[in-house]
């Protein structure tokens, strides 16, 4: 491996956050949603690039690869809000499945020969982080009881002056009791 490609690999692994106010929502702190801003944003260069040199036979793929990255994003994000364990594995196996649906893609304008696999290696690294960070955490959602080794950190830091929202503690449900009157018959 020479520098340069160490150089890249290093930074793959820090994650910097996309936008620039401090995270408001608990989604917003996963670095797992982070890396999928950062892809979209990667795919969004890739994809106008595509657009102006080979247009007709990509139109499909490029719309798909568009799609996936985006459902990853907002399944994640969804997930993430949910109280419930299995629930919240559902979306970010949702998620997970869109990670990959962008491989994919990104293989099939390869093989359309819209782009070499050169091109598309930094995004596909992109994906294989954003893939295995979403397994990690169906595999902790997807159990019966927490981890044995304790608890898993997907979130970024964050910054002393940032109020984030939050989703955990007790969720407050009342049940209301409903009395039904049966008439006598006279």
């Amino acid at each position: 491996m020479n520098e340069s490609s160490g150089n890249k690999n290093q930074a793959l692994n820090k994650v910097k956050p996309l936008l620039s106010s401090p995270p408001m929502f608990d989604h917003e702190k996963l670095d797992v949603y982070q890396l999928e801003l950062q892809f979209i944003a990667w795919a969004t260069d890739l994809l106008e690039e595509v657009s102006k040199s080979a247009k007709g036979k990509t139109a499909e793929v490029c719309d798909q690869l568009d799609r996936a990255s985006l459902s990853a994003l907002l399944n994640t994000a969804e997930g993430n809000g949910k109280p419930q364990r299995q629930v919240r594995a559902k979306f970010f196996d949702d998620a997970r499945g869109s990670g990959t649906e962008c491989a994919g893609c990104l293989d099939a304008l390869v093989a359309k020969r819209a782009v070499t696999e050169e091109r598309v290696l930094d995004g596909k690294r992109i994906l294989v982080r954003i893939v295995s960070i979403l397994c990690a955490l169906v595999d902790r959602f997807d159990a019966p009881s927490q981890p044995k080794d304790g608890p898993i950190d997907f979130t970024l830091d964050v910054p002393q002056d940032a109020q984030p929202v939050s989703y955990k503690g007790k969720q407050s449900r009342t049940r209301t009791r409903t009395r039904t009157r049966t008439r006598r018959k006279n």
